[in-house]
């Protein structure tokens, strides 16, 4: 990291001292708020994404929110968290890109203020209230200089009434074997064809390299969810997604997955537009996608098609209750 920039509230804070510990020679800018760097019109999304900086900041506000409707996999009550803005990783299908100005990668340093939110909200519901991570960012890419996870599992471990998704392309899963599994944790990860990893989800684990995380995760006690998402059409697109969930399925013991999901490819009609002009090479983004309100997607054939081919599929591996349709940002 060649450069961090500092909210002047958070300056001594002892989670930024020791994540500058791990950076010595970055040149260091403060600031009063984050926002005035992260949310500067004047900015090249993808010439940052080539060396993004840090920015370390306080998140004040709403810190826990509620998820839309279909973002769920059985819970009643259900939310979001964001303990850091944007991802290390360059899916081209990724929204963030459509979502931010900048590429540069935002650390709320305040955890405990989330915990404490979380804890508020969880004690609201007589039933268990779930918690996803990694709706704005990736939950493990960072774990190295973070150590939210590590932090946050504590805090789950004290709320047993809250369940907790980590939400993951990353292999960084050291942080969770190297203590017991807790019972209220789900890491879920999102899984792709290996071709549509080489071809549109950069600087991300191969889909064995996942795999292989999700085994030893198994084999370690913890839950993990599948999260087949988004659906990406394609020449071959039985054969391929066929080869993937015997891949996957294969690897692990499906009677103890937690949960299965697949999600539609879908963007916001503004973040499709943006997206578009950053990477107007990307045959991704310039498939032949449907305007569907506010929203871009495959042709309503196409997306049903792949979604009932996927889902039978499926269903011949996982039983009902282990599966849920629609759980995509």
């Amino acid at each position: 990291m060649d450069t961090i920039y500092i909210e002047d509230r958070i300056r001594e804070h002892h989670r930024t001292l020791a994540i500058l510990k791990r950076y010595p020679k970055a040149r260091i800018i403060s600031i009063e708020r984050y926002n005035e760097v992260f949310n500067n019109a004047s900015q090249n999304f993808r010439k940052q994404k080539q060396n993004p900086a840090l920015i370390l900041a306080h998140k004040e506000g709403e810190r826990v929110l509620p998820t839309p409707d279909q973002y769920h996999i059985g819970g009643k009550h259900n939310y979001y968290f964001s303990h850091m803005l944007n991802c290390i990783y360059d899916c081209r299908y990724c929204f963030l890109q459509g979502m931010y100005r900048s590429a540069n990668y935002v650390v709320f340093v305040n955890y405990e203020d989330f915990f404490a939110d979380i804890k508020t909200a969880a004690m609201q519901h007589e039933k268990p209230s779930w918690y996803f991570s990694g709706y704005d960012c990736d939950s493990l890419a960072l774990e190295p200089i973070t150590q939210f996870v590590e932090h946050c599992l504590d805090a789950f471990s004290d709320t047993p009434q809250a369940w907790l998704e980590l939400r993951t392309k990353s292999t960084q899963i050291r942080p969770l074997l190297s203590r017991p599994a807790i019972n209220n944790c789900v890491v879920a990860f999102s899984l792709s064809p290996e071709e549509i990893v080489q071809a549109e989800e950069h600087k991300t684990a191969s889909l064995q390299k996942r795999i292989t995380a999700l085994q030893q995760l198994q084999t370690n006690g913890w839950k993990i969810g599948l999260r087949f998402d988004p659906l990406i059409q394609c020449e071959g697109f039985e054969a391929i997604y066929g080869r993937m969930f015997e891949q996957v399925l294969s690897a692990i013991d499906i009677e103890a997955v937690h949960s299965v999901s697949l999600g539609p490819f879908r963007l916001p009609r503004d973040f499709h537009k943006k997206m578009i002009k950053l990477y107007p090479d990307s045959k991704l983004l310039s498939a032949q996608l449907e305007f569907n309100g506010t929203h871009v997607s495959y042709p309503e054939a196409t997306e049903t098609a792949m979604i009932e081919w996927c889902e039978t599929t499926l269903l011949n591996h996982i039983t009902p209750a282990q599966y849920f349709p629609c759980v995509s940002t």
